[in-house]
């Protein structure tokens, strides 16, 4: 069965927008000429998308089972078009990736701006999250790279060898915490005091489990889970909370005097972060710009060491 372009667009642009006249609009088109391209898509298909009510229109089973065919027979023409762009020197298309908000806050912002320097036709989209929500967002390719801690393969997804880094965290507090004055502070000591991290079933919070038990320790007193970095951050700098953060996290406070590292020695978290890809398809130019990028700045790892330790000095 052969699909319409126009018509698989009218009716993903129905299902995002929830209703005729708001995906007529979007698309500039009249909604009678809109209606007209979900009938000839249903009659195509033999059976009803929607089903039409006061308050908008809602897919049917067929539709539903539809949609995720449609969005991906979009993405496809939308790569195949900017893979032949770039073959022909254009150079435009859009990097959708994904990253965990260690890599968000250095990493991946030096490997965008490295490349947009080579191909500044080009554009970004970024989305931030814990693994579980990249990963759905790189099955679902509403992005083509995904960068996070390492875990295995799966059946869809898969790291790109070359493509490794690590980075150390640490438990982080305001600079006038009270901890800071107590002589030969140590990991028992912060087991009282009010605890914000990702929530549980999170890396993050996989990796402050660890880190507490290799001390010997239960969990701290968790007052806040959030995904959110911001509040964290927040919870951090104005409320007295301690929290644990991969480095690159906090530079930016810590160069700005807000917050930073709590002296105790011994206690670090490392781990490797890595790119990842679907495991099945070809990867779109635009994808392969950043993933170069991202290549170099693994090859020049020395160097990010070097400059969070002279942030941190600073």
């Amino acid at each position: 069965m052969a699909f319409n372009f126009q018509q698989l667009q009218a009716f993903a642009t129905i299902v995002s927008t929830g209703s005729l006249g708001r995906a007529a609009e979007t698309l500039h088109v009249t909604q009678p000429a809109l209606s007209r391209a979900i009938r000839r898509l249903e009659d195509q298909v033999g059976a009803p998308l929607f089903e039409r009510h006061s308050k908008g229109m809602h897919l049917t089973a067929i539709g539903e089972a539809l949609l995720p065919h449609a969005i991906l027979l979009l993405r496809e023409a939308e790569q195949a078009r900017e893979e032949v762009d770039a073959m022909r020197g254009l150079a435009r298309g859009t990097i959708r990736c994904g990253a965990v908000g260690s890599i968000a806050s250095l990493v991946l912002p030096l490997a965008v701006s490295g490349v947009l320097k080579k191909w500044p036709n080009l554009k970004v989209e970024i989305i931030e999250g814990v693994w579980d929500r990249l990963a759905d967002a790189l099955v679902r390719r509403e992005i083509d790279l995904a960068l996070s801690l390492s875990v295995p393969d799966t059946d869809e997804i898969v790291g790109i060898n070359d493509c490794r880094w690590e980075d150390a965290s640490y438990v982080v507090a305001a600079l006038d915490h009270p901890l800071r004055k107590r002589a030969g502070l140590t990991l028992a000591d912060t087991l009282d005091e009010q605890w914000a991290i990702p929530p549980r079933g999170t890396a993050p919070f996989e990796h402050i489990e660890q880190v507490f038990a290799s001390h010997g320790l239960g969990l701290p007193n968790v007052v806040v889970e959030t995904r959110s970095i911001t509040v964290l951050k927040s919870l951090v700098e104005r409320s007295g909370f301690l929290s644990w953060m991969a480095e690159p996290m906090y530079l930016t406070e810590s160069k700005a005097g807000v917050f930073d590292t709590l002296d105790l020695p011994g206690v670090v978290g490392k781990r490797t972060l890595t790119v990842f890809r679907r495991r099945h398809g070809i990867l779109p130019s635009p994808a392969v710009k950043l993933l170069e990028q991202l290549r170099l700045l693994t090859v020049g790892a020395e160097s990010l060491a070097v400059e969070r330790t002279q942030g941190r000095s600073q």
